[in-house]
Parts: structure tokens; sequence; C-alpha cells
């Protein structure tokens, strides 16, 4: 029997990695960010300045990325402060919009799952990767507080940036998201919809695992 998995998904700004990572140690599960993968192609993506659906494949095939306790390596490069910039996330929206690009990373993304069991986020954990996930939530919240958790990240981090930009740029990457032909952005029908807009990171992880303790018969 596969491992079991425990799928969040959600729009930019969400939540999600941090939601997922907690949920993911509190089981003593491994976990995804599905989104990373993507982010590294679009990193790739912007320093060779293409957007042909052929070599973003090949890319995707071929880039050596690993995790390291937090740390993204594109073989020994740290990347994990570059792909986390607004360019980058734009760009990650374009290029997941790809089918040769996202039937790529497919075969990698599964690769995860193994025992005791996986934690999976972004943006089509519930409806395309994994769609025998044990538990499906989306979550999400509105455009106004998702940009506010994006900007205090980036101010704490020294990063200049513009709340009244960066909620615009969230609901176009929502739109496009959801619009897109390919694996759409969109709750899986047997999903639990959370909407974290008046609940804290704690409140909300301890949500999940209060779900899955449920369909666990009480098992942690």
């Amino acid at each position: 029997m596969s491992a079991p998995v425990i799928a969040i998904d959600g729009p930019s700004a969400s939540g999600k990695g941090t939601i997922a990572s907690r949920v993911a140690k509190r089981l003593g599960f491994h976990y995804l960010e599905s989104g990373a993968l993507y982010r590294v192609v679009a990193l790739l993506s912007l320093r060779e300045d293409t957007l042909d659906e052929k070599r973003l494949a090949a890319l995707a095939e071929e880039m050596e990325v690993s995790f390291d306790d937090g740390d993204i390596l594109l073989a020994d490069e740290s990347i994990s402060d570059k792909v986390r910039s607004e360019l980058v996330g734009s760009r990650a929206s374009e290029v997941a919009k790809v089918p040769a690009l996202r039937q790529a990373l497919l075969k990698r993304q599964r690769s995860f799952r193994r025992p005791p069991g996986l934690v999976a986020d972004g943006r089509d954990m519930g409806t395309v990767v994994f769609p025998d996930a044990q538990l499906k939530v989306f979550l999400t919240a509105s455009a106004e507080i998702r940009a506010g958790r994006r900007y205090k990240q980036l101010i704490e981090k020294g990063i200049d940036a513009n709340l009244r930009a960066l909620s615009r740029n969230l609901r176009e990457r929502d739109e496009r998201d959801a619009k897109r032909a390919v694996a759409p952005l969109v709750p899986a029908p047997d999903s639990q919809v959370l909407d974290s807009s008046a609940l804290s990171i704690d409140e909300v992880a301890e949500r999940i695992v209060g779900w899955w303790q449920e369909r666990k018969g009480g098992r942690t």
C-alpha cells in the first residue's frame, strides 16, 4: 500500500508552505514544497531568457535540485533567497501553464511519496499529483490578507515592497492560475476548504492535524 498523503493546495501567499511544513513535522512525515520546483525552473528560465516549451521541459528533467534542511540547492548553489523573489514567483506562474513542463515534474513530485507519509503543498496536489491523497485541504485567504502577509515577510527580510502592488500581483496570479488550461487552481471535489484569514498559523496547522487524526481514528 502506498504511503499516506496529505495534500494542501491554495493560492500564492496563503501560508500553505509554512503550514504544510509544520503539519509534516508534527506527524513525522516527509514534506514536499512543489512550488519550489516550479520556482527553480522559473529561475533557470529567467537566466536563459526562455519560455520555449521544449527547453523548459528539458530544464525540469536536467536540473540538479535538492532540499537540505529548508535550503534549496541547485547543484552546489544555494538559491533559497533567489527563488523567493517576486520576479521569480511571477515567472513561475507563467511556466506552470506549460503542459510539457508539468508532465516533466510530475514523476519527480511523486517520488517524494514514501513511508511513513507525505505532506505536499502546491496548487494541484489533490487534483493531479496525488488524487488519491487521504486528506485534501484547500487553504485560502483574501487577497488583501495574503498581500499583507507577503509584505510583512519581505520587509522583515529588508526587501522593499509595495503593498498595493503586491495585492494587485496576487489577484492577477490568482486569475491566471485559476484559468490555465492545465491543472487550474481549484479545490478538489473531496477537499476541505479552509479560510485562514482570521486564523493563526498554529491554529490552521492544528486544525489540519485534527482532521488527519479523525481520519485515522485518533492515531497520530
